[in-house]
Formats: C-alpha cells, sequence, structure tokens
C-alpha cells in the first residue's frame, strides 16, 4: 500500500476548485428543489469526478460512443448527481435545465444513471455491486476485443488499450457481487481496470461500524489487487493531486486490477449534515443548503449558479476530446493499413454484422435420434465458434453440464497462469462458482461492444443471477444465458437442483426472451435466431435464457417457425383439429405421445411446440391464430414447472398438466410419471379440456 504522493503533475487551478464546489452546489441545489435524493455522496465526491472527468480519462464528450474511449461505471448510482454534474461540466448533452429536472417526469436526469437514457452513461447502476461486475466485465472485454484485432502490439501500443475506472462505496463493497467480480479481476489480472473506494464509512442506517469490520485493503491486496490509500487534505476534503497521483500509478501497473482508497467525509463542507447518514439519501434543507454556500462562496440566495467562466473552463474538455480522438484516429487509420484483414473483421463486427455463410455451419441433427438439447447447443457453439470469432463465453464452473465449452484449447486466462490452454485472449471463459457476478460481467462485456458473450449454468442457480438478469432486461442488452438442467427430470440431484418456478418466474421479466427448445433441431435453430437478432441500437436488443435439458429428448424434422416462437408440430388427422396441445422442451414428447392416443380415439389432434412465448408473442394475429385458432376451446399446455404461463392460452376450457410443487431425488424418469407427466395424463386433460369446451 502507498501513501499520499510527495510529488504530482497535475495542473490544479483556482478556477478547477471552483468547478468542484460548484459541482457540489448544484448536487445540493438539485436535491432540495425535487425533495428527495442523495446529495451527501455527490458532494464529497465532486473532486475525483472532476479529476477524472476533467484531467484523467481519455473521452471526447462530443463522441461519447468513440470506440477508443476509457469508460467510466458509478457503481454507486444512488450518487448519480456524481456523473450528471461531471456530463453537464463537460459538455456531454446535460444542461443546466436537465439538473433542474432531476428525478422529474421525463427528464434526461432520473434518480439513477440509466443506459441509453442520458448521454454519457455508460450502464445502469443502483442496485449495489453491480457496477463494480459491470467494469470486471467492459474490462475483461477490452481484453478479447485487443485480441481479435490487434494482438502483437506491445501494450499501451494498440488503438484498443484503454482504461475502465470505477467508483464505488461502501454499499458496493459489502454486496457479495462485488465480491465476486473482484475475485475474478484479481484472478484474470485486469491490469486496465481503476477502481475507486469511496471511504466514507456511512451508509443508511448510519457509521459502517455497525455492519464492517474487515480491512478491505487487505481483502483487495488477497484478491491480487494493486493497493493504494488515498489521504484526504487536512481540512477533510478529498485531495486531487494525491488522487491524480495514485491513478497514475495505478495505470503503470499492468499486471495487476487497481483499488484506490479515498477517504471522505459525506457532504463534505455542509456544517452540520457532513458525516451524518442523513445526508446519503435526503435532502439538506434550505438552511444547510444556504450554509453551504457560505462555506464555499456562492451566493446562498441563488440556487443553480454556475458562473460562465467556470462552464467555459469545464467545456474546454470538448477541445480536448476532439484532440485526443483525432490523435487516436491517426494511430487507428495506422493500423487499419497495416491490417487489412482485420480491419474489415472490425467494420463488420462493430456493424453488428456476422459473417457470410456462417449459417450454413449450423448443424442440422437425424430425425428419431433422442439427444439432450444442451448437448445439441454445445455442437452449435463448437461449429459456430470457428466462424464467428467475437462468439465467446463459458460457464460458472459447470462448461462440462452445461456445454458451454466453444474451444478447449483455448481458455480466457492471463499469462502466467499455469493451464496449458491459458491464452490471454482464449475463446472460453471460466467464470468460477459466481453466477451473480458471471450475469452483470456479461452485461459489461455487452455494454463494451464488439464481442457476443455467453455464460451458462443449472437454470435453478439462475436465482442467484436474477438482478444482474433483470438488468440485462432494462438495458436491452443482447447477452445468452444457457441454463441447463431444465427441470425435475434432471434427477438424482433432487429438489434443491431441480427448477419448478424457474420458467414463469424468468417469463415475468419484461424483455427477457425465455427459449426452452423441445429438441436438438430446435435448439439449433434458436441458437441462429439469438445471433440474428443482436444488435446495438439500443431499445431494439434483448437478452435470451435458452433453457435446455439434461436428459436426452427425441429428434422431429426442422421447421423453420421454430424461430416464431410457436408453430404447428403435428396438424390434426382426420378432420379439423378439435384439441390443441401445447408443450415446450422436454415435455412436447409428451404432447406427441398424448396426440397418438387421442388421434387413435378419432380426436384430430394439434400439437404445437412452443419454445418462446416471447417469440410467440411479437407475431402478427393472424400468424398467432393460424397456430392457436380461436374456434379451439379445448386445449392443453404442458411443463414441467408452475402453471402460470399457460392459463392465457389455454382459457377457461382448457387444462394445464404442470408441476405445482417441488421435486424429489429420483430417476428423472420415475420423477416424470410419479409427477403425472406422461402422454397418458396429457390425453386425459385433453379430454377433460374437451367435455369443459362442449358445456
Amino acid at each position: 500500500m502507498s501513501t499520499k504522493p510527495t510529488t504530482t503533475d497535475l495542473e490544479w487551478t483556482e478556477l478547477d476548485q471552483r468547478a468542484v464546489d460548484t459541482a457540489r452546489v448544484l448536487a445540493a441545489d438539485a436535491v432540495q428543489k425535487v425533495g428527495n435524493g442523495h446529495p451527501g455522496t455527490a458532494m464529497s465526491l465532486a473532486p475525483a469526478a472532476y479529476t477524472l472527468f476533467q484531467k484523467v480519462m481519455r473521452h471526447d464528450p462530443a463522441d461519447a460512443d468513440w470506440t477508443g474511449r476509457d469508460r467510466f461505471v458509478l457503481s454507486a448510482g444512488h450518487s448519480s448527481l456524481t456523473l450528471y454534474t461531471q456530463l453537464y461540466l463537460a459538455g456531454f448533452g446535460l444542461e443546466l435545465d436537465d439538473l433542474k429536472a432531476f428525478r422529474t417526469w421525463g427528464s434526461k436526469t432520473p434518480g439513477h444513471p440509466e443506459y441509453g437514457h442520458t448521454t454519457g452513461v455508460e450502464t445502469t447502476t443502483g442496485p449495489l455491486g453491480q457496477g463494480v461486475a459491470n467494469a470486471v466485465g467492459m474490462a475483461m472485454a477490452a481484453r478479447y476485443e485487443r485480441g481479435l484485432f490487434d494482438p502483437e502490439a506491445a501494450l499501451g501500443e494498440s488503438p484498443f488499450d484503454h482504461f475502465i475506472y470505477a467508483i464505488a462505496g461502501d454499499g458496493c463493497l459489502q454486496e457479495g457481487i462485488s465480491a465476486e467480480a473482484s475475485s475474478m479481476a484479481g484472478h484474470q489480472k485486469l491490469g486496465n481496470l481503476i477502481l475507486l473506494w469511496d471511504d466514507n464509512h456511512i451508509s443508511i442506517e448510519g457509521d459502517t461500524e455497525t455492519a464492517v469490520s474487515e480491512d478491505t485493503m487487505q481483502r483487495y491486496e488477497s484478491y491480487g489487487w494493486h493497493v493504494q490509500r488515498v489521504a484526504p487534505k487536512p481540512d477533510g476534503d478529498l485531495d486531487p493531486e494525491a488522487l491524480y497521483d495514485a491513478i497514475q500509478q495505478a495505470k503503470a501497473v499492468t499486471d495487476r486490477p487497481s483499488f484506490i482508497a479515498m477517504r471522505s467525509i459525506i457532504a463534505w463542507p455542509a456544517p452540520h449534515a457532513q458525516g451524518t447518514e442523513a445526508s446519503h439519501g435526503s435532502a439538506l434543507g434550505d438552511e444547510e443548503v444556504a450554509a453551504t454556500k457560505r462555506v464555499l462562496g456562492f451566493d446562498p440566495e441563488r440556487s443553480f449558479e454556475v458562473s460562465d467562466e467556470v462552464l467555459a473552463h469545464t467545456r474546454e474538455a470538448l477541445d480536448r476530446g476532439a484532440q485526443a480522438k483525432a490523435e487516436w484516429e491517426k494511430g487507428f487509420a495506422a493500423w487499419r493499413t497495416a491490417n487489412p484483414e482485420r480491419a474489415a473483421e472490425f467494420d463488420r463486427i462493430a456493424a453488428a454484422e456476422l459473417p457470410a455463410g456462417w449459417e450454413e455451419k449450423l448443424p442440422a441433427f437425424e430425425t428419431g435420434k433422442g439427444i439432450a438439447t444442451r448437448a445439441a447447443s454445445g455442437k452449435v457453439l463448437q461449429a459456430l465458434g470457428a466462424v464467428i470469432p467475437e462468439l465467446w463465453g463459458g460457464s460458472a464452473d459447470l462448461a462440462g453440464s452445461n456445454n458451454t465449452t466453444i474451444d478447449k484449447s483455448s481458455s480466457f486466462l492471463p499469462e502466467g497462469n499455469p493451464l496449458p490452454e491459458a491464452d490471454p485472449y482464449g475463446r472460453t471463459v471460466h467464470f468460477g462458482i459466481r453466477e451473480h457476478s458471471m450475469a452483470a460481467e456479461m452485461n459489461g462485456i455487452a455494454l463494451h461492444g464488439n464481442t457476443r458473450i455467453y455464460g451458462g449454468t443449472f437454470l435453478v442457480f439462475s436465482d442467484y443471477m436474477r438482478n444482474s438478469v433483470r438488468l440485462s432486461a432494462l438495458m436491452h442488452l443482447p447477452v445468452t444465458y444457457v441454463w441447463t438442467h431444465d427441470s425435475v427430470g434432471l434427477g438424482e440431484d433432487g429438489p434443491t437442483h431441480q427448477p419448478v418456478e424457474h420458467l414463469a418466474s424468468l417469463r415475468a421479466i419484461p424483455g427477457l426472451n425465455v427459449v426452452r427448445p423441445a429438441d436438438a433441431n430446435e435448439t439449433a435453430i434458436a441458437w441462429r435466431e439469438i445471433l440474428k437478432r443482436y444488435t446495438k441500437v439500443f431499445g431494439k436488443g434483448a437478452p435470451t435464457g435458452l433453457v435446455l435439458t439434461r436428459q436426452g429428448v427425441p429428434t422431429y424434422e426442422r421447421n423453420e417457425d421454430a424461430a416464431r416462437g410457436g408453430y404447428v408440430l403435428f396438424e390434426a388427422e382426420g378432420g379439423d383439429a378439435q384439441v390443441v396441445l401445447i408443450g415446450t422442451g422436454s415435455e412436447v414428447q409428451l404432447a406427441v405421445e398424448a396426440r397418438e392416443e387421442l388421434q387413435a380415439a378419432g380426436i384430430p389432434t394439434r400439437v404445437v411446440s412452443m419454445p418462446s412465448v416471447e417469440w410467440f408473442e411479437e407475431q402478427d394475429q393472424a400468424y398467432r391464430d393460424s397456430v392457436l385458432p380461436p374456434s379451439v376451446k379445448a386445449r392443453v399446455a404442458v411443463e414441467a414447472g408452475i402453471g402460470l404461463t399457460w392459463h392465457k392460452y389455454v382459457g377457461d376450457a382448457g387444462r394445464i398438466v404442470s408441476l405445482e410443487h417441488f421435486g424429489a431425488s429420483a430417476d428423472g424418469k420415475v420423477l416424470f410419471k410419479e409427477f403425472g407427466f406422461t402422454g397418458a395424463a396429457v390425453a386425459a386433460a385433453a379430454r377433460e379440456s374437451l367435455a369443459a369446451a362442449q358445456r
């Protein structure tokens, strides 16, 4: 650990200090105007945020999506004004009226930063710790991107070299997800990641002594991070010179991520509110805001005071950004000239296009042969991996079970790792038994851009990942979750590992596509559709949960309509359908068995496979009615989970063959029989539905 450096090359003027103090009073005013928010951290962190945005980071406020930019993640998303004030001052597009509209309907300054809503916001943060894991994912993506386009360049000499900066608070580091992610970052030796910890000792319930007594810096040392402590100035304020020097030292450490502990006083320099838990999440009050302005030399009678001189000074970031981008583009142009094939690949990937002929590499599976959909997915990944270099991913230590190894000879591991397949630019990611941070890291990877990421675990462990999955959907990120062992059919591991409520629960997340293929051919079509749906346009993309079986299931004729989410797998014979059987995943075969029984009894029966309710709902009404004719009231849905999804599809006369309780430890075939998942049970439900429809 190091202490405050004795020298610095930071240029810090009275105008810089005035700009920092302006950010402080803007934060206090914004919260005071709306009557709620988190002013304290934004006030105390103003020197750190200003130093990053005005003195350290390579960015262009006029082009917030520039490929060569550094990234900034505010993990402590409740302190959104820490970010908004800097975006305003630097010229990213926010103006004073936007700060005045903080937390109000339709504003560009919502309570927590939202990706795609406010220019300059790299990720949606708010749930604590998520941003730490997002930043780790961004750092991983930056390394993989470099491997795709410029692996031979000396460190620091590539146009794809840049840094990921993040600010985290005490709450972020208490959340378990940050521990998972920080462990991963240390293991991966992510030297392009710099995490600033706002060590202000305050949470909602008061001093952090109420809940924490560990040595956080030693914890990060044990993770393998480069660790520094920045002491405050004698008056308690953050010291920008010390911080700047620490950041420069961190940038020079290329074989480890860096952790900088910044001791701060929340709400500094408010005379009475500083150091209090009240300043964390409440407006300071008119008198305290006025008193703070007096301390800082502002007019207590004025709100949202920004001098022309300060704004002109901070908006110089636009000129510096344009210059930095122009300089970067020279190097980028030289790289393009020297690497024409890689440049063409970069252009393709940056445009979210797939290589020519990639669909021809998709495997086709023999009809009738039993194969687990997880195994089919593995074959698809290995086939596509050879032709789609930007596709990479792995598993939370379950690769052999999830079948997520895209390349057995190439593991994403840093230099110095003893494994023979270790490669800093490897294809297969070993996320470790860290499901929650895996999902958030995948979000960071997707946010970074220029790669396509997937990650796997058992479906039951999607519970560990849920908050990150929800944020994937909230941000419209095209990440792919490979969830295997999708029902009680997994067998002897028992109810702790057997998902029951998970499919319905995941389908309840707006914007998440849940895809549960019936067989190997549907699995291949699902992967094709997932990849075709990838987009970089905010609001157009969506995460996908690909839900796969452990056990083998029959393979049916390939039907391209599987990409529409639902389709007629087997048509009724001997007349118009009198009953429709709807199935997903391993239960489609039960619907097929039931159809055979019903057809033999003279009941024309249609089987509908519906791998994705979400994709089906995207289709026009005419198509949906062609699959599920409104005139056919007798319907049965069968799925080995709770039946919440299916009521809208079967109607009042319909029946649902479902599992409304936890499983048990036994062979999967035994469990299906004991729990009523048989063709005969589905046929019996169809007869009940027919009788109800005729009343």
